[in-house]
């Protein structure tokens, strides 16, 4: 059996910001400290933080007053930062960098009067962050079906942001369906589909012509990893997300000469390595890592974090 390591695949550089300021605040203050929201959407990343004192919440007023607070991945409102400042908590912002992106974008074109319409899934953690930011003026779309019902006060003024964890393809056709209805609708300067994103997809897209099965390391909440899947049923293979290596169903393998294994920018590099393993022992599999394109993108740690480490 042959297996094809995509690469790059697993955690990107705003995934592995978020984890490393986790670290760190435990490392300088210990437990208890409280992350709003999971700090990224995989489970065996959450169960290890929760297991090393950290707690997890979806209110903020399960913090007690004087506490830490993480802020995570994929970004908050600014209701939520009141409301730390009401508590007298301590806020590490761990928002990746190219979610702030799209905040800011969103802040520009309200403040110019825009109709803002945020291309996303609803009830996404980082979609209820996004539109927090200027609830008035956004219209939440999650496919092209949806645009020919909107209706604005002004059709010569709107814009559109994306979630940053979209499938390309599934944006493109919101985007194309939205420019059709709004002639005059405005981009966002550059693209907000973060390149983890595309580069995971495009990964996936190219390789599974090559073998029958895929196979995506990662959680079911994660959306990123959710739309691997989607991108290799697209090119027509067999697809499944896994949390790890026991969901692997052996009977997805008869009949499977070739696997691609790839991994959400959400997945720890360990989960890929305990299904390569599990494969090369029961199933003889040999391994070709095929690299698509180096990364080399890194994030600079928040200064809230290097504000804690002058505190201690």
């Amino acid at each position: 059996m042959k297996v094809l390591l995509a690469n790059p695949r697993g955690f990107c550089a705003g995934v592995e910001m978020a984890v490393e300021v986790v670290d760190k605040v435990l490392e300088l203050r210990g437990p208890p400290i409280f992350v709003f929201h999971e700090i990224v959407h995989n489970r065996h990343v959450v169960e290890d933080f929760q297991r090393r004192g950290v707690t997890f919440i979806n209110n903020i007023s399960e913090a007690p007053p004087n506490s830490i607070v993480i802020y995570s991945a994929h970004g908050i409102s600014p209701a939520i930062r009141l409301q730390s400042k009401q508590r007298n908590l301590t806020e590490i912002d761990a928002t990746c960098p190219l979610v702030t992106k799209v905040h800011l974008e969103v802040l520009r074109f309200a403040k110019q009067g825009y109709t803002i319409f945020f291309i996303g899934h609803a009830n996404h953690d980082e979609a209820l962050g996004t539109v927090g930011e200027a609830p008035h003026n956004i219209i939440v779309i999650e496919s092209p079906e949806a645009v020919p019902h909107l209706s604005v006060p002004d059709e010569t003024k709107v814009a559109y942001v994306t979630q940053t964890t979209l499938s390309v393809s599934e944006a493109q056709r919101t985007i194309e369906a939205l420019k059709a209805r709004f002639p005059h609708i405005k981009a966002p300067p550059k693209e907000d589909i973060c390149y983890a994103t595309t580069n995971r997809q495009k990964a996936v897209a190219v390789l599974s012509p090559e073998v029958d099965l895929v196979l995506v390391i990662g959680s079911k909440n994660s959306s990123n990893s959710q739309r691997l899947v989607d991108t290799a049923r697209e090119a027509g293979k067999r697809a499944h997300l896994i949390d790890d290596t026991r969901e692997l169903d052996p009977k997805w393998l008869q009949n499977t000469n070739g696997i691609l294994v790839t991994a959400g920018a959400s997945a720890p590099e360990h989960l890929v390595n305990q299904l390569l393993d599990r494969l090369k022992t029961e199933f003889h599999a040999e391994i070709e890592t095929r690299t698509l394109v180096d990364e080399g993108v890194s994030f600079a740690l928040p200064q809230s974090l290097k504000t804690l480490s002058v505190v201690s």
